[in-house]
């Protein structure tokens, strides 16, 4: 795996669900190249965009449901081991969010994602 820079913000990505994939890429594409934002990673029904990492995503609903409000959205926030990826675990379990997966690699969504995981409320 290449090692990346490290990134500042406590984000590692935003991600959107749409109904048109094809038309919100377009969108996208335009007025993201605008602000010098370019695609930084090219799925078949993913996209993500950045300056330098995959900040901002913009794909189909994995569970193959209509986009909607809050369908196919999910924030990450970027751990910088795997000690705070499981303490993060820990914790939203405890704080009653329900698991999406153990943590760990998720090689389908590229190498720099390695540690990300969904714990939703």
């Amino acid at each position: 795996m290449a090692e990346l820079p490290e990134n500042p913000s406590i984000l590692s990505h935003v991600s959107i669900g749409v109904a048109d994939y094809d038309k919100a890429v377009a969108f996208y594409d335009a007025v993201l190249g605008a602000m010098g934002i370019r695609k930084v990673m090219d799925f078949e029904s993913a996209v993500a965009y950045g300056r330098e990492f995959p900040e901002f995503w913009v794909h189909l609903p994995e569970n193959e449901a209509p986009a909607g409000v809050g369908n196919g959205t999910h924030f990450a926030f970027g751990a910088r081991s795997k000690d705070e990826v499981r303490a993060f675990w820990d914790a939203a379990l405890a704080n009653g969010a329900k698991p999406d997966g153990d943590p760990g690699p998720r090689p389908h969504y590229g190498e720099p994602l390695l540690w990300l995981f969904r714990a939703g409320s």
